[in-house]
């Protein structure tokens, strides 16, 4: 089988490349990890819709451009191959637009995806909810009808990017007199509307990446529910598995990896290169291998969605297998490092600026986010291999 990829996508790769070389080269931004979530850099993202990169897989009709999905896996690729401070316009243009797209009227077309695809409109994601767990169809926010409005009340934790959006995604129940799966809609909500005040959630990297918002009868117009009414639960179902299958479940501390094997090459332990150390080339050439393994699985999501399918199987598979790599990454990094591996950014010891201290922290919640490796395990098995349920 060829894994080749054509010449034309070697050109957009290398294209990429230079424009993230460049910006490095000019001191605009250093690399780092998680960048894709906690990178918050609005001039960043305004250079790259001017390279025209966000929306590539749109129709032209909306400002797109119409390439294929493996096409947009080497743009992100390579945004985390450099550590690129992407957080403003990365949930916007991974899923919110596509999910505009695919169940949004033709108004919210024509508003949200030129200024997705300007860099103007950043998104925070409005799902998880205090004491509902993973089970994402037992949320309480309500969004009650009255007139041509919804009255929304609620709460909603863990809102990615919600430090610095100025829209949210936003799941709702609109309906208690059916099944919990049945009675749930999508909106997307200025971050402006009267109502809607936030809390910043400090992790335990010291980042705000997080925040838990709350709805104080926030009066949202109709126009701005995301197709049909108690629909939503299924639609964000599709939009899961677009979130679980991109490049950043494998490579958002990808500016980690290279940063080892840079050290490992240049330090010497009596006299010789670390990298000749035997226990330490083999836990490498493992994440390497390991890694080359991952990138298959994310390309094989990019060929099933230019197919016109939902990756569902694929994403849950790939986010499984890609986030336990993190994990190994991190601790690799941490067993090479010793002691040194605990300083934190602002240590003149700390190598690389305190990424692997970073990385390691971090990487517990890895395997959480966006669905646990339970439930990806569960979907491969039940929707993959026909599994029984019970």
């Amino acid at each position: 089988m060829d894994f080749a990829f054509t010449e034309e996508q070697n050109r957009f790769r290398e294209e990429v490349r230079d424009f993230l070389e460049g910006e490095i080269e000019q001191g605009l931004w250093e690399p780092s990890c998680d960048a894709w979530i906690q990178g918050y850099n609005p001039e960043f993202t305004k250079r790259v819709a001017q390279k025209r990169w966000m929306g590539l897989t749109w129709p032209k009709e909306y400002g797109g451009q119409e390439r294929s999905f493996v096409d947009r896996f080497i743009l992100t690729e390579e945004m985390l191959r450099y550590g690129a401070p992407a957080a403003c316009h990365w949930f916007a243009d991974r899923q919110i637009g596509g999910s505009i797209l695919k169940y949004g009227s033709e108004e919210q077309k024509r508003e949200f995806l030129p200024k997705i695809i300007r860099g103007e409109m950043y998104v925070g994601l409005g799902m998880s909810e205090t004491e509902t767990g993973s089970d994402l169809a037992s949320l309480r926010t309500m969004a009650v009808e009255d007139g041509n409005d919804y009255i929304i009340n609620g709460q909603k934790t863990w809102t990615s990017g919600a430090w610095f959006m100025n829209h949210i995604y936003l799941l709702a129940r609109t309906d208690t007199t059916v099944p919990k799966h049945r009675g749930i809609s999508e909106f997307i909500i200025p971050i402006d509307t009267p109502g809607i005040s936030r809390i910043p959630m400090i992790d335990v990297t010291g980042t705000e990446a997080w925040n838990d918002i709350f709805f104080d009868n926030v009066r949202v117009p109709k126009k701005y529910m995301i197709g049909e009414k108690n629909r939503g639960f299924y639609h964000v179902m599709e939009q899961l598995a677009y979130e679980r299958s991109g490049f950043e479940r494998l490579m958002g501390n990808y500016a980690l990896f290279e940063a080892l094997l840079k050290f490992v090459n240049e330090t010497k332990r009596n006299g010789k290169a670390l990298s000749q150390d035997t226990v330490i080339r083999h836990k490498l050439v493992q994440l390497q291998v390991e890694f080359e393994v991952g990138r298959l699985l994310m390309y094989k999501v990019a060929l099933v969605m230019d197919e016109g399918q939902a990756p569902t199987v694929e994403a849950a598979m790939s986010k499984a297998y890609a986030t336990a790599f993190e994990q190994r990454l991190a601790n690799t990094a941490m067993e090479i490092l010793g002691p040194y591996g605990l300083l934190w950014a602002g240590s003149k010891y700390a190598p690389f600026g305190g990424m692997a201290a970073h990385s390691y922290l971090g990487s517990k919640g890895y395997s959480l986010q966006a669905g646990t490796t339970e439930i990806m395990k569960n979907i491969v098995a039940t929707r993959g291999l026909g599994l029984p349920t019970s």
